[in-house]
């Protein structure tokens, strides 16, 4: 990314010094499967200080030491020719990332802006599930790299960052480091200068975190983030806030923005191409889980989406186990209202079953940490629950979404409520144990999540039988 190094007669090498590391006998870092990296990147332990003088001393000491790091430090942060092609092969032919009606238009707003560069801007780009936000944000960042700007993609959760590498580097043989070098997560920019990066585009930016978040050592990522491009890009849906230290709303960009003197652009996605286009499905979604009243929820075309209702998890599990079978990408998922065994408690890779409904003797595991950042995509993921922490941003073709107990029916009331130790989530029901109604709001916004997830279809089962019975009364209500 600088210009010193690619454009002049610099030459750049990589030394890795892991100057805490103690080296073991036998050294897992030198064994047989990181022999090439090794080779490209020298590594040096605590112990081996003398050894990294000598590679230091093979490589410098020749003079012109002082104009160097005045090239270096002067250099220009673009990407280079080799990285541009290396962006363009991974976009070349990949069906995921193909752009369509009024996302080419957001994606040329977001290019436009971005290039030029005259004045400190902020574009907010909303949209609910489905919309593309990825798509767009995804390739915003391949067009800001072929227009020459220093561009990063920010998300705040790291298996969706993940994901998004794998899809886009797993049709090339090409580097997934070089490629991972452009992915950052959203605490990254706490102790960045003021306009470091042309453009910062965030996706997923209603899960940007406050002072206080887990190893955050900021105040508010969004005003990191700000300050730290001249063009930032927000991606958000304020619906899809999940815990009480998401801070990512529309209004939140608009008071920093302000503050920082960035220039405000709004544009709103509608079109649908999530849940086979099924507008009505997810409206209806968003009236029976009362997020939100939108009174267009009178059917879909079951044709298209297949949603269904089922009696049993054991059905559920059948259903998503033979879709997967016959190619389609699916997956179980559920909400948090089962605690996780942690991995130090021998629980790495999904071993101790801690979904369980013993009332249908049915139990799985959660996502292991083992494969967690691409569980989504990962072989063993079919027989693993995923939650909406390893989902959230991603799509499948169908899912199966087992509603807890963290969420009920009152049929009294005709109401949905929960119930604060019924939700497993320490993090996500922090501060919230007098506050059921912000409780309740958050929950449903992880199953409208949950529920949106399928491109094809979408079956649910109900732990609560009350609820079970209030969403087949509901969907029989809807037509074609």
């Amino acid at each position: 990314m600088n210009t010193a190094v690619y454009n002049q007669d610099v030459t750049a090498h990589s030394v890795a010094f892991l100057h805490n590391y103690r080296e073991k006998n036998p050294e897992p870092l030198k064994s047989e499967q990181y022999e090439k990296t090794i080779a490209e990147a020298p590594l040096f332990l605590s112990h081996e200080t003398k050894k990294l003088q000598e590679f230091i001393f093979k490589y410098v000491g020749k003079g012109k030491g002082m104009q160097l790091l005045y090239e270096i430090e002067n250099g220009k942060i673009t990407p280079s020719k080799s990285l541009v092609d290396h962006i363009n092969a991974l976009f070349e032919g990949n069906s995921d990332f193909v752009l369509l009606d009024e996302q080419k238009v957001a994606y040329e707003t977001i290019v436009a802006l971005a290039k030029k560069q005259d004045k400190k801007r902020t574009i907010i780009i909303k949209g609910g599930p489905g919309t593309g936000k990825s798509v767009i944000s995804m390739n915003a960042l391949g067009g800001l790299l072929r227009h020459s700007l220093n561009a990063k993609f920010v998300a705040p959760n790291s298996s969706f960052r993940n994901v998004m590498v794998e899809m886009l580097t797993k049709q090339s043989s090409r580097s997934k480091m070089r490629t991972k070098s452009l992915f950052m997560g959203s605490g990254s920019f706490v102790e960045s200068e003021t306009d470091q990066f042309d453009v910062l585009i965030v996706d997923e930016a209603h899960r940007l975190k406050g002072k206080g978040a887990y190893m955050y050592m900021g105040q508010n990522q969004i005003e990191d983030i700000v300050k730290s491009a001249k063009t930032s890009v927000f991606f958000i849906d304020d619906l899809q806030r999940i815990r009480p230290d998401d801070i990512g709303t529309v209004e939140e960009v608009k008071r920093i923005a302000k503050k920082l003197g960035s220039e405000i652009y709004e544009y709103s996605l509608h079109a649908q191409f999530r849940c086979a286009g099924a507008e009505g499905y997810l409206n209806w979604v968003d009236d029976v889980l009362g997020i939100q009243n939108t009174g267009n929820f009178n059917g879909w075309d079951k044709e298209f989406f297949d949603f269904r209702i089922v009696d049993t998890p054991h059905r559920l599990y059948d259903l998503i186990k033979d879709k997967q079978g016959n190619g389609h990408k699916a997956r179980l998922l559920a909400g948090y209202a089962w605690s996780w065994t942690p991995a130090k408690q021998g629980n790495a890779n999904g071993q101790i079953e801690d979904v369980i409904l013993e009332e249908h003797d049915f139990n799985m595991p959660w996502n292991g940490n083992a494969i967690r950042e691409s569980w989504a995509i990962h072989p063993d993921g079919i027989d693993q629950v995923g939650c909406v922490h390893t989902t959230q941003g991603l799509e499948f073709d169908y899912v199966g979404v087992i509603i807890g107990n963290d969420l009920r029916y009152d049929a009294a009331t005709g109401t949905l409520y929960s119930d604060y130790k019924d939700y497993k989530d320490k993090t996500g029901k922090k501060g919230l144990k007098d506050d059921p109604v912000r409780l309740n709001a958050l929950i449903k916004n992880i199953y409208k999540i949950l529920m949106s997830r399928g491109m094809k279809g979408c079956y649910i089962y109900c732990r609560d039988q009350s609820l079970q019975e209030y969403l087949m009364r509901r969907l029989a209500k809807t037509t074609e």
